[in-house]
């Protein structure tokens, strides 16, 4: 089987304490578990700072995927593990600039915006082209062997995307504000994505795949690029009479739902410019009123608020209630479901909902004492 190539993604403390504890293990977020299956012993990761944007060493897969919370890193569990052989190695100031591939990769090509590329290094792991892995790996090795120095803003290479503490009344983030100072988010300006747009991608998914949706209430005459929603197949005009009056009007009133016969098995809120609260507010009193549900529930937002949707979502508010909302509900960025969408194609038609599960990323926060 050939060899596939993944981005593994490192701030430099990361990377600093994964060499510290003998470079013989590298993990990611649990929302990656599913995903995670995909690598197979002897591909190989291909290790990017994000703070700097270089591209600082190669590692080879030693073992499938397993779960472990076994402390390496100092501010989350990274659970999903894989046993690694550290192949090359550069130092941040070796490192290659992920700009000096702008005319040789893949990912540079055919972009609608000059930072369009920056889409793919958002979340690992996340396949490589089987050329452009190779290109990278080519670099990299020649970097080791003859190395060039160029100088690198300190300040980014350790910078701390969020920092949490652990409390009586369970997790508490610090300000949004405090965190972007700590870490400016690049804003990614691929396409302008509408909220319309996504909330009719979500409908037309869903509908591909064989399922009932429903769109809000107060949103069923909207359209996204002349295409209306109440002539998207299999929209319902009514919903299954299965909870109480007050339950039903705030299902009601959910961006999107994907259903199966009377079972609802997904709900997603599009998060586009609002504050985040209403989309919050409307799936805490769902849980609230019905913490016994069974219900896969998704925020879907610009790539750039994923620091505000994990702010907001981990408030004691939602962070307290029963289930706790950040473990029951997951992120998608608005790259990785036009991603996923674009390379599906007409492949659609035959996944199961639990696909979306790949595309997405807890909202839990691991606790991190003082």
């Amino acid at each position: 089987m050939p060899r596939k190539y993944w981005l593994d993604l490192f701030t430099g403390k990361t990377w600093e304490e994964f060499l510290k504890n003998g470079a013989r293990i590298s993990g990611f977020r649990e929302g990656r578990r599913k995903y995670s299956k995909k690598i197979k012993l002897g591909d190989y990761f291909i290790c990017y700072l994000t703070g700097i944007s270089r591209f600082i060493g190669v590692l080879e897969v030693l073992s499938g995927s397993y779960y472990d919370k076994t402390p390496i890193w100092e501010e989350e569990d990274f659970p999903v593990r894989f046993k690694v052989k550290l192949i090359y190695k550069l130092d941040p100031k070796t490192a290659i600039p992920v700009l000096s591939f702008k005319n040789k990769l893949s990912l540079f090509k055919d972009l609608k915006s000059p930072n369009a590329w920056s889409g793919f290094f958002r979340g690992s792991p996340a396949e490589y082209s089987p050329k452009d892995g190779r290109i990278i790996i080519s670099a990299i090795e020649d970097a080791v062997k003859n190395p060039i120095e160029r100088e690198y803003d300190e300040k980014k290479y350790w910078r701390r995307p969020r920092k949490i503490y652990k409390s009586n009344l369970g997790v508490v983030t610090i300000p949004e504000k405090a965190i972007e100072e700590i870490e400016p988010l690049p804003v990614e300006r691929i396409e302008k994505a509408t909220h319309e747009e996504i909330q009719w991608m979500l409908l037309q998914i869903g509908s591909d795949m064989g399922l009932d949706v429903w769109v809000a209430r107060n949103d069923i005459n909207k359209e996204f690029n002349g295409k209306f929603f109440k002539d998207i197949p299999n929209l319902r005009n009514k919903l299954p009479r299965q909870f109480d009056d007050v339950t039903n009007r705030t299902i009601e009133l959910i961006d999107v739902l994907w259903l199966q016969g009377d079972a609802i098995v997904a709900a997603f809120e599009v998060e586009h410019s609002t504050a985040i609260y209403s989309g919050l507010l409307r799936m805490s009193d769902l849980v609230t009123m019905q913490p016994n549900i069974k219900l896969d529930l998704y925020l879907v937002a610009p790539d750039d608020r994923r620091e505000k949707v994990f702010v907001e979502i981990n408030r004691p508010t939602f962070a307290r209630l029963k289930p706790p909302l950040p473990k029951i509900c997951k992120f998608i960025p608005y790259s990785k479901l036009k991603k996923e969408i674009k390379n599906l194609g007409p492949k659609m038609r035959f996944m199961k909902p639990e696909f979306i599960d790949e595309i997405s990323e807890r909202c839990e926060i691991n606790k991190v004492a003082q």
